[in-house]
């Protein structure tokens, strides 16, 4: 008998926890990122100027792509699901990552939020058989509710040609998009 009236009163908790949701609170999120390395050419452009190598501190190095899918408080903080496609040029490597990615993003100003997001997950290689090995990011950004501006530290842990690790230091754009769904049963 105490089964079922704890049972009972569960799902009557319950039931009127879910109905008392009026809205849901989901969000969308595109980032575009050209990662960058230091010219290993650099000291060549002096002794051949005629080379095509140039005297820049840093030069592209790949390109990456994410979008993710999650919820949010306010804009302000985030939580979801993230995966994408990273190409690392010197490296050879194309990857995908998967992860969950947590964000704060307070307002500084009438139209101005900082990012930070941390994600965590799992990173694999394509074209490089079971190649796969744990994903951490930090991102680092500042922009309004839809469009951000950002600058993103980015490690895969898998040993790839004689290296332990493959990171990355990525500079790119995220455009989110922010949506409120009213409920059904509140109307």
């Amino acid at each position: 008998m105490k089964r079922i009236l704890l049972t009972i009163a569960f799902t009557t908790l319950f039931n009127s926890f879910i109905h008392s949701q009026t809205t849901k609170f989901t969000y969308l999120q595109f980032d575009f990122a050209v990662s960058i390395t230091g010219n290993p050419n650099r000291d060549n452009y002096y002794y051949e100027p005629e080379s095509t190598s140039t005297n820049a501190f840093f030069v592209p190095n790949g390109l990456g792509s994410q979008v993710g899918y999650g919820v949010h408080y306010k804009k302000w903080l985030t939580l979801g699901v993230h995966s994408g496609m990273d190409w690392k040029w010197d490296n050879k490597l194309v990857a995908v990552p998967v992860f969950l990615n947590l964000g704060f993003s307070p307002k500084v100003g009438p139209e101005t939020r900082i990012m930070l997001q941390a994600g965590y997950g799992k990173g694999f290689a394509l074209g490089r058989g079971n190649l796969n090995g744990e994903y951490k990011k930090l991102k680092l950004g500042i922009g309004s509710d839809d469009f951000i501006i950002f600058a993103e530290i980015s490690d895969y842990a898998f040993p790839l040609h004689d290296e332990k690790s493959i990171g990355a230091i990525s500079f790119g754009i995220t455009l989110q998009d922010f949506f409120y769904y009213k409920s059904e049963s509140s109307e």
